[in-house]
This record gives C-alpha cells, structure tokens and sequence, in this order.
C-alpha cells in the first residue's frame, strides 16, 4: 500500500499514516507529502469556489 500523508492542523506538521496524529486535527489523506503541506490552501481555494458557486445559484 502506498504511503498516505496528513497535515495535523494543531502542529503544522506533514505526517506519515503509520505516525499520525488524532484524527480531529487531521486533513486528509492526501497522497503526497507536498499535497498535505498544502492542504489549507486547498482548502480555500475550494471553499472559494464553492461561495462562488453559491452566489451564482442565489442570483439565478
């Protein structure tokens, strides 16, 4: 099985599966280290594009 990573929110850090952290303060998996560690940016880029989405549909 291949590696997969989560970034802990409460740390910062990226970590492996077999290391991980509570999950509470996980995001994740993710399926490369690089993926984790950007995964708040991620995170709003797609809460971003979902209140786009949500304002088209509310001025239709």
């Amino acid at each position: 099985m291949a590696t997969q990573y989560y970034y802990d929110v409460s740390t910062g850090e990226v970590q492996e599966l077999e290391r991980k952290g509570q999950a509470k303060d996980l995001m994740g998996p993710y399926a490369t280290r690089e993926e984790a560690a950007h995964a708040l940016e991620s995170a709003r880029r797609r809460t971003e594009e979902n209140d786009r989405r949500d304002r088209e549909e509310e001025e239709w």
